[in-house]
């Protein structure tokens, strides 16, 4: 009697466990296309990615020139191209860390290009099933150049 609980309550434990696992891989795979949409914003100057990343009410906040600052999405949206970066074949783009609870989520991105490196904490929460950028706060080094 003693044996089959035990087989039955660790049965239960791993079927747990999987189904959590499950979850959490889907809640990632929904961030990272948040993510990646930003990226093909990134990459291709399009503005309508990064609208497709980010909640339309998202906020961006950075230090340039030692002052705090701030801008709306439409204010971020506004500096996109329309078109890929010169040197775009050299940018390169990667998370670095991903942590979810529920519905929020912080993501870690860095974003190597060949004058400048950013990092970009993005503050996450799903809103009506999908993932969104809500806050977006990053650093950006400039790299010495030869």
């Amino acid at each position: 009697m003693k044996k089959s609980f035990v087989i039955t309550l660790l049965s239960m434990l791993f079927m747990a466990a999987g189904a959590t696992a499950q979850a959490q891989t889907s809640e990632e795979a929904g961030v990272r296309e948040a993510i990646e949409h930003y990226f093909q914003g990134q990459a291709t100057g399009v503005g309508d990615h990064f609208r497709k990343a980010f909640h339309p009410d998202a906020k961006l906040f950075f230090i340039r020139d030692g002052k705090f600052s701030t801008w709306t999405l439409d204010e971020y949206v506004s500096r996109a191209s329309g078109k890929p970066a010169a040197d775009e074949a050299e940018r390169k783009r990667s998370i670095t860390n991903i942590d979810i609870s529920g519905n929020a989520a912080i993501v870690k991105v860095l974003l190597d290009y060949p004058s400048v490196r950013f990092v970009d904490y993005m503050s996450m929460l799903k809103v009506d099933g999908q993932w969104k950028i809500v806050n977006k706060t990053f650093y950006a080094e400039p790299k010495k150049r030869s």
